[in-house]
């Protein structure tokens, strides 16, 4: 199920894929607009200078390209524009959990959400995502 995905080029494509679905996840932004259409789907990529210096948001959007043509053929409806945008955790989140948010992102904008609650959970948190010294792990 090898489908091609457009891309969206223009500041309005952009901007009208914001008045759709929003699902914020740690590594990503998923926003994506029913077209109302049956044209293959599009995706677009950004990554604000908060996200860091150009080579930092650099990376974040190879990553974010890099997930979608792995995921989306598989999991994007015809018709839907797609706008991934990065987060402060995209350049250095594991490439598995990296893929768990967007296919989770997918679901949820589509309406297809598994069983797992909402919200934060009241478990403690595991410090295996952390480094000793508390920095960013080195993404070289």
């Amino acid at each position: 199920m090898d489908r091609q995905i457009d891309k969206l080029r223009k500041r309005r494509e952009f901007l009208s894929a914001a008045r759709g679905r929003k699902r914020a996840m740690r590594g990503l932004v998923l926003q994506a607009l029913d077209r109302q259409d049956d044209a293959p789907p599009r995706a677009g990529f950004t990554v604000t200078r908060k996200v860091g210096n150009a080579v930092t948001r650099n990376r974040a959007k190879r990553r974010l390209r890099a997930a979608a043509a792995e995921i989306l053929p598989l999991a994007a409806k015809p018709g839907y524009d797609y706008v991934l945008i990065g987060r402060q955790d995209t350049p250095t989140r594991k490439w598995a959990e990296l893929l768990a948010d967007l296919r989770d992102a997918l679901d949820d904008v589509h309406g297809r959400r598994s069983s797992k609650p909402r919200g934060r959970s009241s478990a403690p948190r595991s410090d295996s995502t952390r480094s000793d010294t508390g920095k960013d792990l080195p993404h070289g």
